[in-house]
């Protein structure tokens, strides 16, 4: 069940987000507030998993409540003005409700959020490894991946790129700390946060980075000084 709590200043409004949360078998109504100052009291020491959020509302609007909290729950946004609705999604809003809004909207939106939590369940599942393969799933089919064929994997936010000899790159939704517990920490390394390389086929190094063909992987400070030791390691001079 997916934990939520519904803030809207209209009692009416407030109270048909909550009906609505009622009937939805997947969702559970923790609380509503009719102010948001409420529900920061509330939230300091209640886990929520998904919040209703009324944008237009006196003191503290929601947009304002939303940036005011650290690591706040998932978002859906209600509001009865659409120019909103860009910043709600760069505040990585689930989805955008606009007002009057009718029960067939508010399951699209909520079954999108669904779909999110499961996804963020499964991330440990996606990743089969038997010593020199690994299995991924990527865009709804598991794809099979030679270890050796990996050069290096880029890190994008939630999702993963790993790019492949001779092969197209392959996206999925993985953690870089999940994939790079999968690889022998012999042959591969963290150079940067965002980049986990194949040591047996890197080439070319300059100026504290990497040359994949046209790509320049940079080396940081975090992990140069165990990078020159597998140089210093591996030169001959």
């Amino acid at each position: 069940m997916i934990q939520c709590i519904a803030i809207d200043d209209e009692p009416l409004a407030l109270r048909q987000i909550g009906s609505y949360i009622d009937k939805t078998p997947f969702l559970e109504l923790k609380e509503t507030f009719e102010s948001p100052l409420d529900a920061i009291t509330y939230l300091q020491s209640n886990k929520v998993d998904l919040m209703f959020v009324d944008i237009n509302m006196p003191d503290l609007n929601g947009m304002d409540f939303v940036k005011s909290l650290n690591n706040p729950p998932k978002i859906i946004f209600t509001t009865a003005y659409s120019e909103y609705a860009l910043e709600g999604f760069k505040v990585d809003a689930i989805d955008y409700l606009l007002k009057p809004i009718d029960y067939a909207a508010f399951l699209k939106a909520s079954l999108k959020a669904e779909k999110w939590f499961s996804i963020q369940q499964k991330p440990k599942e996606e990743l089969k490894s038997d010593n020199d393969f690994l299995f991924i799933k990527s865009e709804y089919k598991i794809v099979r991946i030679k270890i050796e064929d990996i050069k290096y994997v880029e890190g994008m936010r939630e999702y993963i790129r790993i790019h492949l000899v001779n092969d197209k790159p392959i996206m999925t939704l993985l953690s870089m700390k999940a994939m790079e517990k999968q690889l022998d920490e012999k042959d591969f390394m963290r150079v940067h946060r965002s980049y986990i390389v194949n040591l047996k086929k890197i080439t070319t190094i300059e100026r504290n980075r990497i040359i994949f063909d046209k790509v320049y992987i940079p080396i940081s400070e975090q992990h140069k000084e165990k990078f020159q030791e597998f140089i210093g390691k591996n030169f001959l001079s």
